[in-house]
């Protein structure tokens, strides 16, 4: 097939924000009880409501809650874990009024708490009390909002009772199998959950109230996260007292590391309720880990110590979950949709589970990672997936390099994947060059490469970006006067600052950034309140590194074009951080454009606002660059730039 001849960026493409929208329908959070498996679902074209899915028996699914119902949960604002099942009860969190709920086999929901300004997350069903346990967060007084685990009585007027309480956060409330054991992890300000964590372990009476709160890790600066115990009544546990997450079991006498690899076996608890690994077995325990784009699963017999590899073609495996010699897991893919997939001990066999949505267009349109470890300062390395344009009815003019996109993953405590990501396919599939990278800071690379970025944001994960552009220029890979940034919350400074502090790139795309980092410390929600002491300095005595490090304060040389995108509802990184850089850019007569989208909070999930977004940025880079999108295209207002 002779292909068509044309600009980078002007190519048409199969892949449209609509198919990404539309294919932003996700199966996630899987949960078995006996027979039947659940799992959440998203719907953007339901202005992003979460439901409920149920298969019984491997029968066609169904969805399970009520139509007016949104299973999701805001506590740390980041929510996680907001459904719970066990002895075929359903329970869950819904959106709009954060209360629980029972969801019967008819359909309805039951109210099972009532406080209002309590959110509920991280729910587990104690039988023996006939109540539930969970994290409750009460916004309910002046100042920051107090979290504790409680427990709820299923029996009406369902009275709540405090179970433990005197620390900042809490997570993962376990319960031993004889119900006689609380384990949980607690933290305070100011460190985040992959800083210094707390692994507790509580008795239980017969009333159910906690006693003789013994803590286990006695040691500082440890990561615990993923508590789950085994029918022996071991707790199990993944830390990264190693330099990286590895599991760990305690026998209720020591504590014994299970599997040492240079590999992540957890991530960042930005959610709760994550689970790595599962019991198959009384002896038989199946592990997810993975990093630098690839995940693995392993199993390990606990009476032999032996640990035995799993092979899979996964780019990721998060939240897993087993029963009776099966586990079920969500997947990612470089080359296919997301899924849940499904292990078989008894058969050591593979299957697809569930996929939202099949892949929609043909393979041969879909641009493959290539991983990239590439020179930074300091004589370090860092990390980043690049995707070269490709797009089979196409071709650029003889000797053209294609235009880049750099993508700054949130967090920063984040990480970019080797996944299949329709939205980075929309660039590649029209001729620009994609570049993801994990900087110095991001997850997924062991404690120290996460640790680099202490005290110094603003300056590792800017160093790092630079270093990858001039590296892919020098490899001839990309046209190094076209490289565009963009990124959304913490990416969102990183661009800023980019665009503040260098001249490598020429148009930036924001998207809920942070601009002012004073005013993000002064405002913003309790979970992050003091995340910025470990990657700044401590407000107020740091006040001055805030303000070097902040765009809003060093635009003298901020002369290239932005579009800025904003939710009307954001609490994480409220309108005014962005509207503040937008006006100083309006005065200053740098081409700006600013897209405000009401009743969209920390990210977009209603349909119509991922379409014009992508769009939209779409239009501004054609207009910056000089090139037409073969899309239509309703024009964006980009201010003082001029008319063609």
């Amino acid at each position: 097939m002779t292909k068509i001849t044309a600009p980078h960026g002007s190519w048409k493409s199969p892949i449209s924000a609509e198919l990404i929208a539309g294919a932003g329908i996700t199966a996630f959070d899987p949960r078995m009880d006996g027979s039947s498996l659940f799992w959440l679902e998203s719907r953007p074209a339901e202005g992003g409501r979460v439901v409920l899915m149920q298969s019984k028996a491997g029968a066609p699914a169904q969805e399970i809650s009520p139509a007016d119902m949104n299973i999701r949960t805001r506590v740390h604002e980041y929510g996680g874990a907001p459904f719970a099942v066990g002895g075929g009860r359903v329970f869950a969190v819904n959106f709009s009024d954060q209360h629980l709920y029972e969801i019967g086999a008819d359909g309805t929901a039951k109210p099972v708490s009532a406080r209002n300004g309590e959110r509920y997350a991280d729910i587990q069903i104690d039988a023996r009390h006939d109540r539930l346990i969970c994290i409750c967060e009460a916004h309910t007084a002046e100042g920051e909002p107090a979290n504790r685990i409680v427990a709820i009585s299923l029996n009406a007027p369902h009275t709540q009772t405090i179970l433990v309480e005197g620390h900042d956060f809490f997570a993962f409330p376990r319960l031993s199998p004889d119900g006689t054991k609380l384990a949980f992890i607690a933290w305070n300000h100011p460190n985040m959950p992959w800083d210094d964590v707390q692994l507790y372990l509580a008795d239980l009476n017969e009333q159910g109230l906690t006693s003789n709160v013994t803590r286990l890790n006695g040691g500082v600066n440890e990561s615990v996260l993923d508590l789950q115990w085994s029918e022996q009544g071991d707790l199990f546990f993944i830390a990264d007292r190693s330099g990286w997450w590895n599991p760990y079991r305690h026998d209720g006498n020591s504590t014994t590391q299970l599997i040492s690899l240079d590999a992540e076996f957890a991530g960042p608890l930005w959610s709760l309720g994550q689970r790595n690994y599962g019991f198959l077995n009384e002896n038989t325990v199946l592990f997810a880990h993975g990093g630098d784009g690839k995940a693995a699963l392993t199993l390990l017999n606990l009476d032999t110590g032996n640990p035995r590899p799993i092979p899979t073609d996964c780019a990721t495996i998060g939240t897993l979950v087993c029963a009776e010699g099966v586990a079920v897991f969500e997947a990612g893919f470089t080359d296919d949709t997301p899924a849940l997939m499904r292990f078989d001990l008894a058969t050591d066999s593979l299957s697809t589970v569930a996929r939202a949505s099949s892949l929609p267009v043909s393979q041969n349109t879909i641009s493959g990672p290539r991983t990239n470890e590439f020179p930074t300062s300091g004589d370090k390395t860092a990390h980043a997936f690049f995707y070269p344009p490709l797009n089979p009815e196409f071709e650029a003019p003889a000797g053209d390099k294609p235009p880049l996109i750099v993508k700054i993953h949130g967090g920063p405590t984040g990480q970019s994947s080797s996944s299949l990501q329709l939205a980075i396919q929309f660039w590649t599939s029209r001729g620009f060059a994609f570049v993801d990278i994990n900087y110095g800071g991001s997850s997924g690379y062991g404690r120290a490469y996460r640790k680099r970025l202490t005290d110094k944001w603003g300056v590792v994960d800017l160093e790092d970006t630079i270093n990858c552009v001039r590296y892919l220029a020098s490899q001839g890979l990309i046209d190094p006067d076209k490289a565009a940034i963009r990124g959304g919350s913490a990416g969102g400074y990183t661009t800023l600052a980019a665009l503040a502090f260098s001249d490598v790139f020429k148009a930036g795309a924001n998207y809920y950034g942070i601009s002012d980092l004073e005013a993000l410390a002064k405002d913003t929600h309790k979970f992050e309140a003091r995340y910025l002491d470990g990657l700044i300095g401590p407000y107020p005595a740091a006040k001055h590194i805030y303000e070097e490090r902040s765009p809003i304060h060093h635009l003298d040389g901020f002369d290239q074009p932005l579009i800025v995108f904003q939710g009307s509802e954001d609490k994480v990184v409220p309108p005014n951080q962005s509207e503040m850089i937008v006006d100083v850019l309006r005065k200053k007569g740098v081409p700006v454009a600013y897209l405000l989208f009401d009743g969209e909070q920390h990210g977009f999930r209603r349909a119509e606002n991922i379409i014009r977004s992508l769009e939209a940025e779409l239009y501004f880079y054609g207009r910056i660059f000089g090139f037409d999108p073969a899309d239509q295209i309703e024009p964006v207002e980009i201010e003082n730039l001029a008319p063609v």
